[in-house]
Protein backbone atom coordinates (compact mmCIF):
# COMPACT_ATOMS: atom_id res chain seq x y z
CA UNK A 1 0.00 0.00 0.00
CA UNK A 2 2.93 2.31 0.87
CA UNK A 3 4.64 1.98 -2.51
CA UNK A 4 1.16 2.56 -4.27
CA UNK A 5 0.74 5.57 -2.20
CA UNK A 6 4.46 6.58 -3.05
CA UNK A 7 4.03 6.60 -6.67
CA UNK A 8 0.82 8.44 -6.86
CA UNK A 9 2.48 11.49 -5.18
CA UNK A 10 5.46 11.18 -7.45
CA UNK A 11 3.14 11.29 -10.32
CA UNK A 12 1.26 14.10 -9.24
CA UNK A 13 4.86 15.57 -9.02
CA UNK A 14 5.55 14.87 -12.71
CA UNK A 15 2.61 16.77 -13.69
CA UNK A 16 3.12 19.33 -11.77
CA UNK A 17 6.95 19.77 -13.13
CA UNK A 18 5.32 19.84 -16.72
CA UNK A 19 3.42 23.04 -15.70
CA UNK A 20 6.77 25.07 -14.59
CA UNK A 21 8.59 27.34 -16.45
CA UNK A 22 11.86 25.77 -18.23
CA UNK A 23 15.25 27.68 -17.16
CA UNK A 24 17.55 28.63 -19.81
CA UNK A 25 20.52 30.52 -19.94
CA UNK A 26 20.26 34.23 -20.23
CA UNK A 27 23.69 34.68 -20.71
CA UNK A 28 25.25 35.12 -24.43
CA UNK A 29 28.30 34.26 -22.89
CA UNK A 30 27.57 30.74 -22.14
CA UNK A 31 28.32 27.85 -24.29
CA UNK A 32 25.49 25.34 -24.09
CA UNK A 33 28.27 22.65 -24.36
CA UNK A 34 29.14 23.16 -20.92
CA UNK A 35 25.82 22.10 -19.28
CA UNK A 36 25.71 18.76 -17.51
CA UNK A 37 22.41 17.49 -19.52
CA UNK A 38 24.08 18.68 -23.05
CA UNK A 39 27.05 16.01 -22.06
CA UNK A 40 25.42 13.04 -20.58
CA UNK A 41 23.56 10.30 -23.10
CA UNK A 42 20.26 10.04 -21.94
CA UNK A 43 18.92 7.09 -23.89
CA UNK A 44 19.56 4.62 -20.85
CA UNK A 45 18.53 1.65 -19.16
CA UNK A 46 16.73 1.40 -16.11
CA UNK A 47 18.33 1.00 -12.78
CA UNK A 48 17.34 -2.85 -12.05
CA UNK A 49 16.50 -1.56 -8.36
CA UNK A 50 14.49 1.22 -9.14
CA UNK A 51 11.61 0.13 -7.01
CA UNK A 52 13.93 -0.25 -3.83
CA UNK A 53 15.04 3.18 -4.46
CA UNK A 54 11.53 4.52 -4.78
CA UNK A 55 10.72 2.91 -1.59
CA UNK A 56 13.32 5.14 0.43
CA UNK A 57 10.82 7.55 0.59
CA UNK A 58 7.57 7.68 2.61
CA UNK A 59 5.03 9.98 1.63
CA UNK A 60 3.79 13.19 3.81
CA UNK A 61 1.15 15.46 3.70
CA UNK A 62 2.22 19.50 4.31
CA UNK A 63 -0.83 20.74 5.55
CA UNK A 64 -1.80 23.11 8.17
CA UNK A 65 -4.87 24.59 10.18
CA UNK A 66 -6.29 27.58 7.73
CA UNK A 67 -8.79 28.60 9.48
CA UNK A 68 -6.47 30.65 11.18
CA UNK A 69 -5.20 33.20 8.33
CA UNK A 70 -6.73 35.86 7.10
CA UNK A 71 -8.45 36.55 4.06
CA UNK A 72 -5.02 38.51 2.62
CA UNK A 73 -3.01 35.75 4.02
CA UNK A 74 -4.68 32.55 2.28
CA UNK A 75 -4.72 34.93 -0.62
CA UNK A 76 -0.68 35.40 -0.46
CA UNK A 77 -0.05 31.83 0.29
CA UNK A 78 -0.75 30.52 -4.02
CA UNK A 79 1.08 33.61 -4.64
CA UNK A 80 4.65 32.61 -2.38
CA UNK A 81 3.95 28.83 -3.93
CA UNK A 82 4.65 30.15 -7.35
CA UNK A 83 7.84 31.77 -6.58
CA UNK A 84 8.79 28.69 -5.09
CA UNK A 85 8.09 26.63 -8.36
CA UNK A 86 10.00 29.30 -10.06
CA UNK A 87 13.18 28.31 -7.35
CA UNK A 88 12.60 25.21 -7.67
CA UNK A 89 13.23 25.62 -11.74
CA UNK A 90 16.54 27.53 -11.22
CA UNK A 91 17.93 24.88 -8.55
CA UNK A 92 17.44 21.84 -11.00
CA UNK A 93 19.71 24.26 -13.64
CA UNK A 94 22.13 25.19 -10.92
CA UNK A 95 22.32 21.35 -9.53
CA UNK A 96 22.35 19.72 -13.17
CA UNK A 97 21.22 21.35 -16.49
CA UNK A 98 18.04 21.29 -18.63
CA UNK A 99 15.38 19.67 -16.46
CA UNK A 100 13.09 19.34 -19.53
CA UNK A 101 15.13 17.55 -21.28
CA UNK A 102 16.18 15.10 -18.98
CA UNK A 103 12.93 14.23 -18.07
CA UNK A 104 11.80 13.65 -21.48
CA UNK A 105 14.63 11.63 -21.67
CA UNK A 106 13.27 9.36 -19.25
CA UNK A 107 11.40 6.45 -20.69
CA UNK A 108 8.96 5.13 -17.63
CA UNK A 109 6.84 7.06 -14.50
CA UNK A 110 9.32 5.41 -11.88
CA UNK A 111 12.46 6.84 -13.98
CA UNK A 112 11.00 10.24 -13.81
CA UNK A 113 9.08 9.93 -10.35
CA UNK A 114 13.03 9.58 -9.16
CA UNK A 115 14.71 11.78 -11.08
CA UNK A 116 12.47 14.88 -9.76
CA UNK A 117 13.06 13.78 -6.17
CA UNK A 118 17.13 13.57 -6.63
CA UNK A 119 16.94 16.75 -9.43
CA UNK A 120 18.97 14.95 -11.92
CA UNK A 121 20.47 11.12 -12.17
CA UNK A 122 22.33 10.95 -9.09
CA UNK A 123 20.54 9.42 -6.44
CA UNK A 124 21.11 11.76 -3.32
CA UNK A 125 20.46 9.53 -0.67
CA UNK A 126 23.02 6.88 -1.88
CA UNK A 127 25.91 9.22 -1.80
CA UNK A 128 25.26 10.32 -5.18
CA UNK A 129 26.02 7.35 -6.87
CA UNK A 130 23.93 6.96 -10.31
CA UNK A 131 21.06 5.67 -10.50
CA UNK A 132 20.86 5.77 -14.32
CA UNK A 133 23.34 4.05 -17.14
CA UNK A 134 26.02 6.73 -18.88
CA UNK A 135 25.43 9.27 -16.16
CA UNK A 136 28.41 9.43 -14.64
CA UNK A 137 30.05 10.85 -11.08
CA UNK A 138 28.35 13.75 -10.40
CA UNK A 139 30.66 16.84 -10.65
CA UNK A 140 31.64 18.17 -7.68
CA UNK A 141 30.77 21.83 -8.23
CA UNK A 142 27.44 20.50 -9.95
CA UNK A 143 26.49 22.98 -13.20
CA UNK A 144 28.14 26.07 -11.30
CA UNK A 145 31.00 25.53 -13.00
CA UNK A 146 32.59 24.35 -16.16
CA UNK A 147 32.19 20.60 -16.06
CA UNK A 148 35.75 20.78 -18.06
CA UNK A 149 37.38 23.26 -15.47
CA UNK A 150 40.24 21.86 -13.42
CA UNK A 151 40.98 23.61 -10.02
CA UNK A 152 44.32 24.65 -10.68
CA UNK A 153 42.66 27.10 -13.68
CA UNK A 154 40.08 28.34 -11.11
CA UNK A 155 42.21 29.51 -8.54
CA UNK A 156 44.86 30.99 -11.26
CA UNK A 157 42.16 33.45 -12.87
CA UNK A 158 42.17 36.37 -12.31
CA UNK A 159 38.51 36.78 -12.25
CA UNK A 160 36.46 39.27 -10.03
CA UNK A 161 33.34 37.53 -8.62
CA UNK A 162 34.36 34.03 -9.13
CA UNK A 163 34.47 33.11 -5.65
CA UNK A 164 31.11 35.13 -4.95
CA UNK A 165 27.54 33.67 -4.18
CA UNK A 166 25.58 34.57 -6.26
CA UNK A 167 28.06 34.17 -9.55
CA UNK A 168 28.27 31.01 -12.08
CA UNK A 169 31.55 30.08 -13.72
CA UNK A 170 31.18 30.23 -17.45
CA UNK A 171 33.71 30.03 -20.34
CA UNK A 172 33.04 33.26 -22.67
CA UNK A 173 33.45 33.34 -26.61
CA UNK A 174 37.44 32.63 -26.27
CA UNK A 175 37.19 29.63 -23.63
CA UNK A 176 38.47 31.82 -20.88
CA UNK A 177 36.30 31.15 -17.56
CA UNK A 178 33.76 34.32 -16.89
CA UNK A 179 32.06 35.13 -13.51
CA UNK A 180 27.41 35.52 -14.56
CA UNK A 181 25.96 37.11 -11.23
CA UNK A 182 22.45 35.54 -10.97
CA UNK A 183 20.54 38.17 -11.55
CA UNK A 184 21.91 38.23 -15.13
CA UNK A 185 21.85 34.70 -15.61
CA UNK A 186 18.01 33.88 -14.43
CA UNK A 187 17.43 37.61 -15.54
CA UNK A 188 13.75 36.56 -16.16
CA UNK A 189 13.08 34.62 -13.24
CA UNK A 190 14.16 36.48 -10.97
CA UNK A 191 11.90 39.60 -12.42
CA UNK A 192 8.85 37.36 -11.79
CA UNK A 193 10.14 35.77 -8.78
CA UNK A 194 10.26 40.27 -8.01
CA UNK A 195 6.71 40.88 -9.75
CA UNK A 196 5.27 38.49 -7.42
CA UNK A 197 6.59 38.82 -4.16
CA UNK A 198 5.53 42.67 -4.63
CA UNK A 199 2.47 41.46 -5.34
CA UNK A 200 2.64 39.46 -1.49
CA UNK A 201 3.64 42.52 0.13
CA UNK A 202 0.49 44.48 -0.99
CA UNK A 203 -1.60 41.76 0.62
CA UNK A 204 0.68 41.47 3.45
CA UNK A 205 -1.22 42.76 6.67
CA UNK A 206 1.93 42.54 9.21
CA UNK A 207 3.68 45.84 8.45
CA UNK A 208 7.58 43.64 9.20
CA UNK A 209 5.97 41.12 6.95
CA UNK A 210 5.40 43.79 3.85
CA UNK A 211 9.03 45.10 4.58
CA UNK A 212 10.63 42.13 4.15
CA UNK A 213 9.12 41.28 0.64
CA UNK A 214 9.49 44.66 -0.51
CA UNK A 215 13.20 44.69 0.15
CA UNK A 216 13.72 40.93 -1.29
CA UNK A 217 11.82 41.50 -4.44
CA UNK A 218 14.43 44.25 -4.39
CA UNK A 219 17.41 41.71 -3.62
CA UNK A 220 15.86 39.64 -6.80
CA UNK A 221 17.23 42.46 -9.32
CA UNK A 222 20.66 42.91 -7.92
CA UNK A 223 21.60 40.10 -5.84
CA UNK A 224 21.97 42.25 -2.60
CA UNK A 225 20.54 40.30 -0.03
CA UNK A 226 21.46 41.74 3.34
CA UNK A 227 19.34 44.56 3.30
CA UNK A 228 16.36 41.75 3.11
CA UNK A 229 18.45 39.66 5.82
CA UNK A 230 17.96 42.23 8.01
CA UNK A 231 14.31 42.64 7.24
CA UNK A 232 13.84 39.22 7.75
CA UNK A 233 15.34 39.12 11.44
CA UNK A 234 13.20 42.56 12.29
CA UNK A 235 10.04 40.55 11.80
CA UNK A 236 8.38 39.25 15.03
CA UNK A 237 4.60 39.50 14.95
CA UNK A 238 4.44 37.80 11.28
CA UNK A 239 1.55 34.56 11.28
CA UNK A 240 3.09 33.85 7.48
CA UNK A 241 6.99 33.37 6.89
CA UNK A 242 8.37 33.26 4.03
CA UNK A 243 12.28 32.05 2.95
CA UNK A 244 13.27 32.10 -0.49
CA UNK A 245 16.27 33.05 -2.56
CA UNK A 246 20.05 31.50 -3.09
CA UNK A 247 20.98 30.59 0.42
CA UNK A 248 23.00 27.23 1.03
CA UNK A 249 26.16 26.75 -0.71
CA UNK A 250 25.71 22.18 0.17
CA UNK A 251 25.75 21.73 -3.53
CA UNK A 252 28.66 23.39 -4.25
CA UNK A 253 30.99 20.55 -3.22
CA UNK A 254 34.11 21.40 -5.42
CA UNK A 255 34.25 24.81 -3.23
CA UNK A 256 31.14 25.50 -1.23
CA UNK A 257 30.88 29.03 -2.71
CA UNK A 258 27.49 29.10 -4.66
CA UNK A 259 24.16 29.98 -3.17
CA UNK A 260 21.42 27.39 -4.17
CA UNK A 261 18.13 28.48 -4.64
CA UNK A 262 15.02 27.46 -2.56
CA UNK A 263 12.06 27.94 -0.76
CA UNK A 264 10.09 27.57 2.12
CA UNK A 265 6.44 28.81 2.88
CA UNK A 266 5.67 28.90 6.30
CA UNK A 267 2.96 29.57 8.98
CA UNK A 268 4.17 30.27 12.36
CA UNK A 269 2.94 28.02 15.30
CA UNK A 270 2.13 31.17 17.62
CA UNK A 271 1.81 29.26 21.04
CA UNK A 272 4.98 26.98 20.59
CA UNK A 273 7.44 29.95 19.51
CA UNK A 274 6.13 31.77 22.83
CA UNK A 275 7.61 28.63 24.60
CA UNK A 276 10.63 28.63 22.99
CA UNK A 277 11.74 32.68 22.71
CA UNK A 278 13.75 32.48 25.76
CA UNK A 279 16.38 29.79 25.04
CA UNK A 280 17.73 32.72 22.97
CA UNK A 281 18.81 35.02 25.32
CA UNK A 282 21.20 32.38 27.18
CA UNK A 283 23.66 31.89 24.16
CA UNK A 284 26.39 35.15 25.55
CA UNK A 285 27.11 33.09 28.87
CA UNK A 286 26.93 29.38 27.26
CA UNK A 287 29.56 30.92 24.46
CA UNK A 288 31.53 32.02 27.58
CA UNK A 289 31.58 28.15 28.41
CA UNK A 290 32.39 27.02 25.74
CA UNK A 291 35.42 24.19 26.24
CA UNK A 292 38.24 25.95 24.35
CA UNK A 293 40.98 28.67 25.26
CA UNK A 294 39.10 32.27 25.01
CA UNK A 295 40.89 33.19 22.05
CA UNK A 296 38.76 30.53 20.11
CA UNK A 297 34.97 32.16 21.59
CA UNK A 298 36.27 35.79 21.91
CA UNK A 299 33.55 36.84 19.63
CA UNK A 300 29.86 38.01 21.16
CA UNK A 301 26.76 35.74 19.80
CA UNK A 302 24.27 38.55 18.17
CA UNK A 303 21.65 39.59 20.82
CA UNK A 304 18.43 39.47 18.26
CA UNK A 305 19.21 35.67 18.03
CA UNK A 306 15.01 33.78 17.90
CA UNK A 307 13.53 30.78 17.98
CA UNK A 308 9.99 30.09 16.46
CA UNK A 309 8.54 26.86 15.70
CA UNK A 310 6.24 26.76 12.11
CA UNK A 311 4.18 24.31 9.94
CA UNK A 312 5.94 24.00 6.79
CA UNK A 313 3.59 23.92 3.86
CA UNK A 314 5.55 23.88 0.80
CA UNK A 315 9.86 23.08 0.25
CA UNK A 316 11.43 23.84 -3.15
CA UNK A 317 15.03 23.43 -4.33
CA UNK A 318 17.73 22.75 -2.48
CA UNK A 319 15.74 22.06 0.38
CA UNK A 320 13.04 19.69 -0.89
CA UNK A 321 16.37 17.66 -2.85
CA UNK A 322 17.03 14.62 -1.51
CA UNK A 323 16.96 14.48 2.31
CA UNK A 324 14.08 17.65 3.78
CA UNK A 325 15.32 20.34 5.98
CA UNK A 326 13.37 19.93 9.48
CA UNK A 327 15.14 22.77 10.97
CA UNK A 328 17.06 25.99 9.68
CA UNK A 329 19.43 28.63 10.85
CA UNK A 330 19.42 31.99 8.94
CA UNK A 331 20.42 34.13 7.56
CA UNK A 332 24.12 32.79 6.47
CA UNK A 333 25.51 36.04 6.33
CA UNK A 334 28.34 36.49 8.78
CA UNK A 335 28.31 39.91 9.45
CA UNK A 336 24.15 40.15 9.25
CA UNK A 337 24.94 37.44 12.34
CA UNK A 338 27.39 39.41 14.23
CA UNK A 339 25.17 42.28 14.07
CA UNK A 340 21.62 41.22 14.92
CA UNK A 341 22.05 37.38 14.95
CA UNK A 342 19.96 34.69 13.36
CA UNK A 343 16.41 33.45 13.47
CA UNK A 344 16.01 29.38 14.04
CA UNK A 345 12.74 27.83 12.67
CA UNK A 346 11.81 24.84 13.85
CA UNK A 347 9.88 23.34 10.93
CA UNK A 348 7.41 20.98 13.44
CA UNK A 349 4.88 18.91 11.19
CA UNK A 350 7.48 17.72 9.08
CA UNK A 351 10.02 17.08 12.49
CA UNK A 352 7.02 15.14 13.79
CA UNK A 353 6.49 13.26 10.76
CA UNK A 354 10.71 12.46 10.90
CA UNK A 355 9.90 11.35 13.98
CA UNK A 356 7.00 9.06 13.96
CA UNK A 357 7.88 7.54 10.23
CA UNK A 358 11.31 6.86 11.26
CA UNK A 359 13.11 7.29 14.32
CA UNK A 360 10.77 5.09 16.20
CA UNK A 361 11.17 2.19 14.01
CA UNK A 362 15.09 2.85 13.98
CA UNK A 363 15.27 2.99 17.53
CA UNK A 364 12.85 -0.19 17.90
CA UNK A 365 15.47 -2.16 15.59
CA UNK A 366 18.74 -0.58 16.92
CA UNK A 367 18.35 0.91 20.56
CA UNK A 368 19.44 -1.73 23.51
CA UNK A 369 15.59 -2.48 25.04
CA UNK A 370 16.59 -0.66 28.28
CA UNK A 371 17.17 2.42 26.57
CA UNK A 372 14.44 2.37 24.71
CA UNK A 373 12.06 4.13 26.98
CA UNK A 374 14.77 7.16 26.64
CA UNK A 375 13.53 8.15 22.91
CA UNK A 376 10.69 10.91 23.29
CA UNK A 377 9.68 13.74 20.68
CA UNK A 378 10.65 15.87 23.18
CA UNK A 379 14.12 15.27 22.99
CA UNK A 380 14.30 15.02 19.11
CA UNK A 381 12.67 18.33 18.78
CA UNK A 382 14.59 19.87 21.64
CA UNK A 383 18.33 18.33 19.67
CA UNK A 384 17.04 19.63 16.45
CA UNK A 385 16.15 22.71 17.64
CA UNK A 386 19.82 23.39 19.81
CA UNK A 387 21.61 22.07 16.55
CA UNK A 388 20.28 25.22 14.94
CA UNK A 389 21.03 27.87 18.03
CA UNK A 390 24.71 26.17 18.64
CA UNK A 391 25.27 27.59 14.97
CA UNK A 392 25.42 30.60 16.79
CA UNK A 393 27.97 29.85 19.20
CA UNK A 394 31.74 29.79 18.69
CA UNK A 395 33.43 32.03 16.10
CA UNK A 396 32.52 33.20 12.36
CA UNK A 397 36.55 34.59 11.85
CA UNK A 398 39.56 32.80 12.20
CA UNK A 399 41.95 33.86 15.09
CA UNK A 400 44.67 34.27 12.22
CA UNK A 401 43.53 36.46 10.01
CA UNK A 402 42.77 33.97 7.39
CA UNK A 403 39.52 34.98 6.88
CA UNK A 404 35.86 33.79 7.63
CA UNK A 405 36.11 30.84 8.98
CA UNK A 406 34.04 29.92 5.36
CA UNK A 407 36.68 30.71 2.93
CA UNK A 408 39.47 29.44 5.06
CA UNK A 409 37.69 26.04 4.76
CA UNK A 410 36.21 26.21 1.84
CA UNK A 411 34.70 22.65 0.55
CA UNK A 412 34.93 21.12 4.04
CA UNK A 413 33.32 24.31 6.36
CA UNK A 414 29.31 22.93 5.36
CA UNK A 415 30.70 19.86 7.32
CA UNK A 416 32.20 20.66 10.29
CA UNK A 417 29.52 23.72 11.00
CA UNK A 418 26.75 20.80 10.68
CA UNK A 419 29.27 19.04 13.23
CA UNK A 420 30.01 21.90 15.50
CA UNK A 421 26.26 22.70 15.61
CA UNK A 422 25.54 19.19 16.56
CA UNK A 423 27.90 19.04 19.60
CA UNK A 424 27.52 22.43 20.68
CA UNK A 425 23.59 21.83 20.86
CA UNK A 426 24.13 18.82 23.26
CA UNK A 427 26.18 21.02 25.24
CA UNK A 428 23.46 23.55 25.10
CA UNK A 429 21.06 21.13 26.56
CA UNK A 430 23.62 19.93 29.04
CA UNK A 431 24.05 23.37 30.38
CA UNK A 432 20.71 24.40 30.47
CA UNK A 433 19.62 20.91 32.26
CA UNK A 434 21.49 21.86 35.21
CA UNK A 435 20.21 25.39 35.35
CA UNK A 436 16.99 23.99 35.20
CA UNK A 437 15.55 25.32 32.26
CA UNK A 438 14.95 22.36 30.34
CA UNK A 439 12.76 19.70 32.01
CA UNK A 440 13.06 15.47 31.81
CA UNK A 441 15.72 13.15 31.94
CA UNK A 442 19.14 14.36 30.26
CA UNK A 443 19.35 10.57 29.27
CA UNK A 444 16.31 10.80 27.36
CA UNK A 445 18.32 13.70 24.76
CA UNK A 446 21.32 11.54 24.80
CA UNK A 447 19.67 7.99 23.34
CA UNK A 448 17.18 9.88 21.30
CA UNK A 449 20.55 11.96 19.63
CA UNK A 450 22.46 8.15 19.80
CA UNK A 451 18.98 6.66 17.41
CA UNK A 452 18.64 10.34 15.40
CA UNK A 453 22.54 9.58 14.22
CA UNK A 454 21.49 6.15 13.06
CA UNK A 455 18.30 8.10 11.19
CA UNK A 456 21.36 10.70 9.72
CA UNK A 457 23.91 8.36 8.34
CA UNK A 458 21.36 6.85 6.05
CA UNK A 459 21.40 10.13 4.12
CA UNK A 460 24.83 9.35 3.00
CA UNK A 461 28.34 10.81 3.49
CA UNK A 462 28.38 12.39 0.60
CA UNK A 463 26.97 15.71 2.12
CA UNK A 464 27.80 18.56 4.23
CA UNK A 465 25.41 16.58 7.13
CA UNK A 466 26.26 13.42 6.18
CA UNK A 467 29.84 14.01 6.55
CA UNK A 468 29.16 15.56 10.30
CA UNK A 469 26.97 12.51 11.11
CA UNK A 470 29.93 10.12 10.43
CA UNK A 471 32.44 12.18 11.87
CA UNK A 472 30.71 11.95 15.10
CA UNK A 473 29.86 8.28 15.14
CA UNK A 474 33.09 6.89 15.00
CA UNK A 475 34.79 9.78 16.80
CA UNK A 476 32.51 8.58 19.60
CA UNK A 477 32.79 4.88 18.87
CA UNK A 478 36.29 5.53 19.39
CA UNK A 479 36.04 6.89 22.29
CA UNK A 480 33.04 4.50 23.66
CA UNK A 481 30.73 6.36 24.30
CA UNK A 482 28.48 3.51 23.16
CA UNK A 483 28.87 -0.33 22.91
CA UNK A 484 27.45 -2.56 20.32
CA UNK A 485 25.62 -6.38 21.36
CA UNK A 486 27.35 -8.61 19.02
CA UNK A 487 24.26 -11.45 20.14
CA UNK A 488 21.39 -8.65 19.39
CA UNK A 489 23.11 -6.09 17.64
CA UNK A 490 22.02 -3.52 19.49
CA UNK A 491 23.43 -0.32 20.44
CA UNK A 492 23.49 1.32 24.15
CA UNK A 493 24.82 4.31 25.33
CA UNK A 494 27.69 5.26 28.02
CA UNK A 495 26.46 8.02 29.49
CA UNK A 496 30.01 9.30 31.14
CA UNK A 497 31.99 8.66 27.90
CA UNK A 498 29.25 9.86 26.13
CA UNK A 499 29.75 13.04 27.55
CA UNK A 500 33.27 12.92 27.68
CA UNK A 501 33.20 12.58 23.64
CA UNK A 502 31.08 15.58 23.38
CA UNK A 503 33.61 17.85 24.84
CA UNK A 504 36.56 16.19 22.83
CA UNK A 505 35.00 16.62 19.67
CA UNK A 506 33.62 20.41 20.38
CA UNK A 507 37.23 21.47 21.59
CA UNK A 508 38.49 19.74 18.19
CA UNK A 509 36.17 21.49 15.76
CA UNK A 510 36.43 24.56 17.68
CA UNK A 511 40.16 24.51 17.13
CA UNK A 512 39.92 23.59 13.71
CA UNK A 513 37.53 26.79 12.48
CA UNK A 514 39.25 29.43 14.73
CA UNK A 515 43.03 28.11 13.25
CA UNK A 516 41.39 28.13 9.93
CA UNK A 517 43.37 24.13 9.25
CA UNK A 518 42.01 23.40 5.96
CA UNK A 519 44.47 20.14 6.03
CA UNK A 520 43.69 19.27 9.44
CA UNK A 521 39.73 19.47 8.36
CA UNK A 522 41.01 17.36 5.36
CA UNK A 523 42.26 14.53 7.72
CA UNK A 524 39.78 14.70 9.80
CA UNK A 525 37.00 14.30 6.97
CA UNK A 526 39.69 11.81 5.23
CA UNK A 527 39.77 9.38 8.88
CA UNK A 528 36.31 9.64 10.25
CA UNK A 529 33.60 10.37 7.62
CA UNK A 530 32.91 7.50 6.58
CA UNK A 531 30.85 4.15 7.04
CA UNK A 532 32.18 1.00 8.27
CA UNK A 533 31.38 -2.87 7.23
CA UNK A 534 29.40 -3.41 10.45
CA UNK A 535 27.24 0.13 10.57
CA UNK A 536 26.64 -0.75 7.13
CA UNK A 537 25.11 -3.68 7.79
CA UNK A 538 22.98 -2.89 10.20
CA UNK A 539 21.76 0.34 8.08
CA UNK A 540 20.93 -1.99 5.48
CA UNK A 541 18.88 -4.37 7.69
CA UNK A 542 17.06 -0.90 8.26
CA UNK A 543 16.09 -0.85 4.41
CA UNK A 544 15.40 -4.77 4.43
CA UNK A 545 12.92 -4.14 7.17
CA UNK A 546 10.94 -1.54 5.07
CA UNK A 547 12.07 1.47 7.48
CA UNK A 548 12.44 4.45 5.16
CA UNK A 549 15.19 6.86 4.76
CA UNK A 550 13.12 10.13 4.49
CA UNK A 551 9.72 11.27 3.47
CA UNK A 552 8.41 12.92 0.30
CA UNK A 553 6.02 15.24 0.47
CA UNK A 554 2.47 16.08 -1.32
CA UNK A 555 2.13 19.58 -1.55
CA UNK A 556 0.50 22.65 -2.98
CA UNK A 557 -2.51 24.87 -3.51
CA UNK A 558 -4.92 22.14 -3.42
CA UNK A 559 -3.59 20.25 -0.74
CA UNK A 560 -4.26 22.95 1.73
CA UNK A 561 -7.68 23.44 0.52
CA UNK A 562 -6.86 26.76 -0.82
Amino acid sequence: MKKCILFAISLTFIITSCKQTQIYSHSTNVEKKETLSNMIDWQMKPNSSLDSLLTKYTPFKLTTDVSKLSDNEKKMIPILIEVSQIMDDIFWYQAFGDKQAFLEGLKSKKQKAFGLVNYGPWDRLGSNAPWLEHAGIKPLGANYYPTDMTKEEFEKADLVGKDDLYTLVRRDEKGKLTAVPYHIQFEKEHKRTSELLLQAADLAEDESLKKYLTKRAAAFLNDQYQESDMAWLDMKTNRLDFVVGPIETYEDQLYGYKAAHEAYVLVKDMEWSKRLEKYAAFLPDLQKGLPVPQEYKAETPGSDTELNAYDVVYYAGDCNSGSKTIAINLPNDEEVQLAKGTRRLQLKNAMKAKFEKILIPIADELIDPSQRRHITFDAFFSNTMFHEVAHGLGIKNTINGKGPVRRALKNFASALEEGKADMLGLYMIKQLHQQGEIEGDLKDYYVTFMAGIFRSVRFGASSAHGKANMIRFNFFDKMGAFSRDESTGKYTVNFERFEEAMDALSSKILTLQGDGDYKGVGRLVNDMANIGPQLQADLDMLSRNGIPVDIIFEQGVEVLGL
